[in-house]
């Protein structure tokens, strides 16, 4: 897809300049069918409690001027679970569309999506593409929403676009450019709700040298605290790059 962002150097090496806030954070938000079972309620449900925790989200990090939310909100794995709760999962994304568009818009929030989104079918493709359409104008964050992605899928798919060129030609910069967050700052926070320690196929060229965070909280509890929270610990780290 076309840069959605200018780039601009990313933070210089060592402490986060005595508290600079991330540009780009990304979040692997786990732990909705947990949310739900705990409560005796069906898997949806913690879907449709996941759906609030974005919207506070989004707000908290258009307050912290956070310039790239990444939200994994669809991998390619998904397909394998139970028929039922992936037709859940479209419906639910259907309805926040119509739902949040106007306010998303309100907001000054641009939209992005990266992983091969158009296997979830025309009628949801079109509305996804209208979403991304509308809000294309807008600057104040970018939401940019992975689905039906998958990071190994994506390097497989940037190292075939590049087969054809030179071998000197082919760099670090030229390998970024091919990916699907071309044009995007640089990650620099990845966080993981529900406790869970691993990455799962996310982010995965992106997240080399981005501070990895992972709380216990389940996602539909995730909150503006939250991630408050999150952006504090960011700050408190010394970022050094392998230099030092």
């Amino acid at each position: 897809m076309s840069s959605a962002v200018e780039t601009r150097p990313s933070t210089s090496l060592g402490t986060n300049g005595g508290g600079d806030g991330p540009r780009h954070v990304a979040i692997i938000m786990d732990g909705n069918g947990r949310w739900a079972a705990q409560r005796g309620l069906p898997r949806v449900a913690g879907h449709r409690a996941g759906a609030e925790a974005v919207r506070k989200t989004l707000r908290a990090a258009a307050e912290h001027q956070v310039e790239v939310l990444t939200l994994y909100a669809f991998s390619s794995e998904n397909w394998r679970r139970p028929e039922e709760e992936v037709s859940d999962l479209k419906g639910l994304l259907g309805y926040y569309l119509e739902r949040e568009l106007d306010a998303l818009d309100k907001e000054g929030v641009r939209l992005r999506l990266i992983g091969d989104y158009r296997a979830f079918g025309p009628e949801l493709v079109a509305r996804l593409d209208k979403a991304v359409e509308r809000l294309s104008g807008n600057s104040r964050l970018t939401l940019v929403v992975a689905l039906n992605y998958g990071a190994r899928a994506e390097l497989v798919a940037a190292a075939k676009s590049l087969a054809g060129q030179p071998a000197e030609a082919i760099d670090e910069a030229a390998f970024a450019a091919a990916l699907d967050t071309a044009g995007l700052p640089e990650l620099d926070l990845l966080i993981r709700t529900s406790g869970e320690v691993r990455l799962s196929n996310f982010l995965l060229w992106q997240a080399a040298y981005a501070e990895l965070l992972f709380v216990p909280t389940l996602w539909p509890d995730f909150d503006e605290a939250c991630f408050a929270a999150a952006l504090g610990e960011f700050s408190a780290r010394q970022r050094r790059f392998g230099g030092r």
